[in-house]
């Protein structure tokens, strides 16, 4: 039975302090909401900016796929096994906790912020061994039609989901299509579209629950959203 489920940027909860500005889509931390729990096998995303020269000391995660998209600026990342490195605008990066990883994630500028997604999906398997990767994406490979980050042509990880990122021009629209068992969630990062009647802005989301064929994304002016296939 298809469904459709919306989340106003607004209305996400938000962790503020001096160094950090998150917005959670779902529940996460000290911010429970039963209603709110995730959208099948997708379980957090989290909206963050990070002041220079501050970030996350090393924490403890295990049997989750983890995955961040640096929209702005850069990320420096460290953790358990020995893999470090900087993420950049253009970036994805997947680091599968497996049965227990700690890490650490922190601003690479000393003068700048930096805006990135993290995103939770819950693997297929667990108590594996820890995993890590990490793509550049051309963003000009986006215009006009849907490019591959997580699964497809993109980074391979532990669940049968991919994610995608797609930018339109004002008046260009996608179809959309999920099946059944299946659901698609869009995260809009610029501009404003229309979806399944509703008009969404920059931090707003959208679920839709398969099966559905005959719904499309609709650029209300030019926009850049992503789009999360997930099981259910």
């Amino acid at each position: 039975m298809s469904a459709v489920l919306l989340r106003r940027a607004d209305q996400r909860p938000r962790t503020r302090i001096d160094w950090l500005d998150s917005r959670h889509t779902f529940s996460f931390g000290q911010h429970h909401d039963p209603a709110w729990m995730g959208f099948g096998a997708l379980r957090v995303i989290n909206d963050d900016r990070v002041a220079a020269g501050a970030g996350f000391p090393p924490h403890r995660h295990a049997n989750m796929e983890i995955i961040s998209i640096v929209l702005e600026g850069a990320l420096a990342h460290r953790d358990s096994t020995g893999t470090q490195g900087v993420i950049r605008a253009g970036d994805v990066q997947w680091m599968s906790a497996g049965h227990g990883i700690e890490h650490s994630e922190f601003n690479a500028s000393p003068d700048a912020p930096v805006h990135f997604l993290q995103v939770w999906i819950q693997p297929d398997q667990v108590n594996a061994a820890p995993a890590y990767a990490q793509e550049a994406f051309d963003p000009a490979l986006r215009e006009g039609r849907w490019q591959d980050l997580v699964g497809g042509d993109g980074i391979a990880i532990r669940q049968d989901a991919r994610i995608r990122a797609i930018r339109l021009q004002e008046g260009a629209s996608q179809p959309l299509e999920v099946a059944a068992g299946r659901g698609l969630w869009l995260q809009v990062l610029d501009g404003a579209v229309r979806i399944a009647g509703h008009e969404l802005a920059a931090g707003d989301g959208i679920g839709l629950v398969g099966p559905l064929a005959d719904a499309s994304l609709q650029a209300v002016g030019a926009c850049e959203v992503l789009g999360f296939d997930v099981p259910m």
